[in-house]
C-alpha cells in the first residue's frame, strides 16, 4: 500500500510540473509579471542542499570558489527557502535600486511571496522560513577567482542589518513595527550589476528540489551566452552543484532526474547527457538577457 500511495504522489508531482510548464508556455514571464532575477554569484556556485555540521561551506566552478560563513550560533542556510529568499532579495532591489527592502507586514504574506503556504509545528514551513531566512541573513559570502596570473575576490555581507517582527504561533498578524533588511553594500552591487534573469513561476514550480532550482538558474545563465557547443564534465557539475555525494555516478543519476523537471520548464534547452558529461548546445535563455545599462 505504502508502495501505491508513493507512486500516486511522484504522479500527482509530475502532473502538477507539466500544468506549470503549460502556464509558462501560455503566458510569456513578462506579460505575467513574473520576470525575477538571482545573484550571479550564487548560480555560479551554490549553497549547501541540505544542513551543514560545519558553520562554512565551500562550492567550486573551475577558477571560482565560493565559501559561506555562518554566525556559530544561527547556522548556515540550505534548502529551497534560501534560494527563493535570495532570488526575492535580487528581485526587489534590481527594481527598487535600493538597499532597504521591507519585508511584508506579517509572516504569511511574506512566505506567499516566495510560494509557500503556512503550515506549523516543529518541521512545518513557518518554522522552516523563519529559520531559514535568519540564518542567510547572519551570512557572509566569500568568492575568490584564482588563475596561473591573477588572484581577485571579494567578502560580501548578505545584510548589513535586518528586523524580523513576525508572531510564527500567529502568521497572519501584522505587528506594530515592519520587518525589514539593509542588504550589504557589496551584495547589494553584486546583485543589481550581475542579476541573472529567471522566471519566478518556475522556481516555485521547481521549489522541492534544491538542485533542480540551482540547475534551472544555471542554465539560463549558461545559455545567455553559450555560443558553441561546450561539455561539462560530470565531475565537474558535482562540484558545483552536488558535492555532498562521494560517488560521481550517484550525483549524476540525481542530476539528471532533477534536470528532467527543469526542462520541463525550460524546453528550449539544449541540452543532453554524453559519456563524461553534459552537452550544452546554443539555446534561447529562458529569460532574454538584460539591456546594457
Amino acid at each position: 500500500m505504502a508502495d501505491i500511495e508513493d507512486t500516486k504522489n511522484k504522479h500527482r508531482r509530475v502532473m502538477r510540473l507539466v500544468e506549470d510548464s503549460l502556464a509558462l508556455e501560455a503566458e510569456s514571464a513578462k506579460e505575467a509579471g513574473a520576470v525575477g532575477y538571482m545573484a550571479r554569484a550564487l548560480v555560479q556556485a551554490t549553497m549547501p542542499h541540505s544542513k551543514p555540521k560545519e558553520t562554512s561551506f565551500v562550492r567550486e566552478n573551475g577558477a571560482f570558489s565560493m565559501a559561506i560563513m555562518a554566525h556559530p550560533k544561527v547556522g548556515l542556510p540550505y534548502g529551497s527557502v534560501p534560494r527563493l529568499l535570495v532570488a526575492y532579495l535580487t528581485t526587489e532591489a534590481v527594481r527598487s535600486k535600493s538597499r532597504e527592502i521591507e519585508l511584508s507586514d506579517t509572516l504569511s504574506a511574506f512566505m506567499a511571496e516566495l510560494g509557500e503556504v503556512p503550515t506549523g509545528g516543529r518541521w512545518g514551513s513557518i518554522t522552516r522560513v523563519k529559520e531559514q531566512t535568519k540564518r542567510l541573513f547572519a551570512s557572509n559570502i566569500a568568492c575568490t577567482y584564482t588563475s596561473d596570473d591573477r588572484d581577485a575576490g571579494v567578502n560580501l555581507a548578505v545584510a548589513d542589518s535586518y528586523e524580523l517582527w513576525w508572531n510564527p504561533k500567529n502568521p497572519d498578524q501584522a505587528s506594530m513595527f515592519t520587518s525589514f533588511v539593509k542588504l550589504g553594500e557589496r551584495f547589494f552591487e553584486e546583485v543589481t550589476q550581475n542579476p541573472v534573469p529567471v522566471d519566478l513561476r518556475a522556481l516555485k514550480a521547481l521549489k522541492k528540489s534544491p538542485m533542480a532550482l540551482d540547475t534551472y538558474c544555471w542554465l539560463t545563465y549558461r545559455m545567455s551566452y553559450l555560443s558553441k557547443p561546450t561539455v561539462i564534465p560530470w565531475e565537474a557539475l558535482q562540484m558545483q552543484f552536488g558535492a555532498e555525494y562521494k560517488v560521481t555516478r550517484q550525483f549524476k543519476a540525481a542530476f539528471l532526474r532533477h534536470l528532467k523537471a527543469v526542462l520541463l520548464m525550460y524546453p528550449d534547452a539544449h541540452v543532453q547527457p554524453v559519456e563524461h558529461g553534459l552537452e550544452l548546445r546554443p539555446s534561447r535563455p529562458h529569460i532574454p538577457k538584460l539591456p546594457k545599462r
